[in-house]
């Protein structure tokens, strides 16, 4: 097993890694091998998906392989050296190699080789490689941490007026937060923070797409807290501070994706890993339409999540055309008139249209069955209409409009009935 050497990678329901907080994707190349010749027994990974990352290097197995092997990740933090690649006649007729020595045991240095036979610019794959790991995002987030556990911790450790960790001034001279007005203050300066933040993100473009990915963490803390604070203090608001904290919860989860997937870092793998991104994605507002949305409002709400890495139309509905190839939750369907909606693969159109039937025998229009279901007229409409050719309904055309109706009599064969003049 192949996480008996590296650490395991987890996935999402579509297939694509679940990634670590601050963690953003690079790069990606499709048919790659990892071997490590030092161990005997090391496992055959072949013909997978390399991704790079800020933080780790992420080996996912082909869905159309027939290898078993699990998805496996290797951080950066390991890498202790990169070889670099000579030229020579020999490399022209072998497929393109990237060795870097890894220490995946304290008391023991491996070297491991990259191999790509598919298509791919080595060069910058390599140039990436070597700009990651010398950038070490990864102790940025260790450093974040050990600062807030320090501040955490200061109002145990050193309980004595005199101590180094403890008193009401640090060795700075700067007055210690402790108690209450210390947790005040800390709050102040966070929001202080924030308040520059933002100000400097909206001086000018360029400035906004720099502090595009700070914002999103920012967002995401912030709707966290909300959370937090409505579970804890929901006996003491009222209705309106409620819907207030509902509405920015959900401003707050469609502020951006924190690692949009783009052309640059997929390359000719683009399509396949936004259409798994978006199915990840779909899954929340989904939920929230009841299991059925509209073509162009997840057009709308995938690039508002996007941020500055807009997709075109095209690209939208080509990665929802990939789905028929992945095992993932949710599917693209196409009604007679025309209308694209994606929705979950356990979405039942019966469950869905005859859910009051003693509404339905006193006749529902589109507008009517919009309210019930909490949708779009425009896909109420096909909703009935589709529930009309299946024979659960029947219509009624007036000067008001149509209206549907329970079908009383469902065994009657529609294509043996004549019409009377």
């Amino acid at each position: 097993m192949a996480t008996n050497y590296l650490p395991k990678a987890d996935l999402t329901s579509s297939g694509r890694p679940v990634f670590l907080p601050n963690e953003i994707e690079c790069s990606i190349l499709s048919s790659v091998d990892l071997e490590c010749d030092d161990i005997p027994n090391f496992p055959l990974l072949k013909s997978g998906l390399l991704i790079l990352t800020t933080h780790r290097l992420l080996w996912l197995p082909d869905n159309s392989s027939s290898t078993s092997s699990a998805a496996v990740a290797l951080p950066l933090s390991f890498l202790t050296h990169i070889f670099s690649t000579k030229k020579s006649v020999k490399t022209l007729f072998h497929s393109p190699r990237v060795r870097f020595q890894a220490s995946l045991d304290p008391s023991k240095s491996v070297v491991m080789t990259v191999v790509m036979r598919g298509k791919g610019d080595t060069d910058a794959f390599l140039a990436k490689f070597w700009e990651n790991w010398r950038a070490r995002a990864w102790e940025n987030d260790v450093q974040t941490q050990a600062q807030g556990g320090a501040v955490g911790s200061s109002s145990v450790s050193g309980s004595g007026p005199g101590s180094g960790s403890g008193g009401f001034y640090t060795r700075e001279g700067a007055v210690r937060m402790v108690g209450v007005s210390g947790i005040l203050r800390k709050e102040q300066e966070m929001w202080e923070s924030t308040d520059k933040s933002l100000q400097e993100a909206f001086q000018d473009l360029n400035a906004l797409m720099s502090k595009a990915k700070e914002m999103v963490i920012l967002a995401e803390k912030m709707r966290q807290k909300l959370l937090s604070g409505s579970n804890s203090k929901s006996s003491a608001t009222n209705d309106d501070e409620v819907g207030s904290k509902e509405e920015m919860q959900d401003w707050l989860l469609s502020v951006g994706i924190v690692s949009p997937v783009t052309k640059e870092s997929a390359g000719a793998l683009y399509h396949q890993q936004l259409s798994r991104q978006l199915a990840d994605y779909v899954r929340i507002p989904l939920e929230r339409a009841g299991g059925m949305i509209n073509l162009i409002d997840v057009y709308c709400l995938f690039n508002r999540a996007r941020g500055t890495e807009l997709i075109s139309p095209d690209d939208l509905l080509r990665a929802c055309s990939l789905w028929e190839k992945f095992d993932v939750p949710v599917m693209l369907r196409k009604f007679d008139s025309g209308v694209m909606v994606i929705q979950n693969k356990s979405h039942s159109d019966e469950e869905a249209l005859v859910t009051n039937p003693d509404t339905l025998r006193t006749g529902i229009s589109a507008s009517d069955a919009a309210m019930t279901l909490g949708i779009a007229p425009g896909m109420a409409k096909e909703h009935l209409l589709t529930a009309e050719s299946k024979g659960l309904l029947c219509r009624d055309i007036s000067p008001d409009g149509f209206r549907f109706y329970i079908n009383l009599f469902p065994e009657i064969n529609t294509d043996d009935v004549g019409v009377i003049a």
